[in-house]
């Protein structure tokens, strides 16, 4: 037996993706094959920079290369953007699993699970990006995600409401958008990869509802209140739409939370 959180860890230091993707999957495969051991002793680390490669260049989110989707060069430049988020998606996965440590055995199995489908996300789109003369950190990239995982580090309970409910989240509302522009240029590779992620996608959301229900339930708390009062705390009170209902039903939202996001929706 290894130690659950010691192997987490080396996952979240490597900062060759292609490693990290390898050393995630075979830590699920462990997972699943009852050999890692959950220390309850075990203290994290305090939260900082995770392991990535130097490139790419992290900027602000306005300085991010933007191009038509009509054009190759536009859908590399978006697969790009996604190929990134895939890679902080690993990370998020992984930490959830590393930080909060008093949580039930199925969490950790859960957020391993999404953190080897997010590495094989990953090397879809890298795939993707070699097929057209690209490669990851090709172009500059934006490190929102990461630091919303520094500033949901302390509960575990505001980390499952934000991440996967709201930042993943926002991935099911686009989503059906950008394919539905693919197909409007026949990039099959492209809408290919793109309809398997989002059918894992919904998954991982599903994954931070049921998660967030169940710390709320545990705290005797009501997770519409909660939930509203947290995009209220740390997202301003209001949340970009519009948002995909169908998949957000799917992924754990009730139609009583749906009726909430429309009602704090920004366009």
């Amino acid at each position: 037996m290894s130690s659950l959180f010691q192997r987490v860890a080396e996952c979240l230091d490597a900062s060759d993706p292609l490693q990290k993707v390898s050393l995630t999957q075979s830590l699920y495969d462990d997972w699943c094959a009852d050999k890692l051991d959950i220390d309850r002793s075990f203290v994290a680390e305090k939260i900082a920079e995770v392991g990535r490669p130097e490139l790419p260049k992290l900027v602000p989110p306005r300085e991010v290369s933007q191009r038509s989707i009509n054009t190759q060069e536009g859908r590399v430049i978006l697969c790009h953007a996604l190929v990134h988020i895939e890679f902080n998606a690993i990370n998020l996965a992984l930490d959830a699993a590393y930080r909060f440590t008093d949580m039930p055995s199925k969490f950790y199995g859960d957020w391993l699970k999404v953190a080897s489908e997010e590495a094989y996300h990953f090397t879809l789109f890298e795939s993707y990006l070699h097929h057209h003369g690209a490669k990851y950190g090709d172009y500059d990239a934006h490190n929102g995600l990461w630091e919303m995982a520094q500033l949901t580090a302390h509960d575990v309970m505001i980390r499952m409401a934000l991440v996967p409910r709201v930042l993943e989240a926002r991935g099911l509302d686009v989503t059906p958008v950008i394919l539905k522009k693919l197909v409007q240029q026949k990039d099959e590779e492209f809408i290919a990869h793109l309809k398997i992620i989002q059918k894992d996608e919904i998954g991982h959301v599903a994954i931070g509802s049921h998660w967030f229900k169940y710390l709320c339930d545990k705290r005797g708390l009501n997770y519409r209140d909660t939930f509203k009062q947290l995009i209220q705390d740390y997202m301003n009170g209001s949340l970009r739409g519009p948002f995909d209902e169908i998949t957000r039903l799917q992924a754990g939202f009730s139609p009583e939370e749906i009726a909430d996001l429309n009602a704090l929706e920004i366009n």
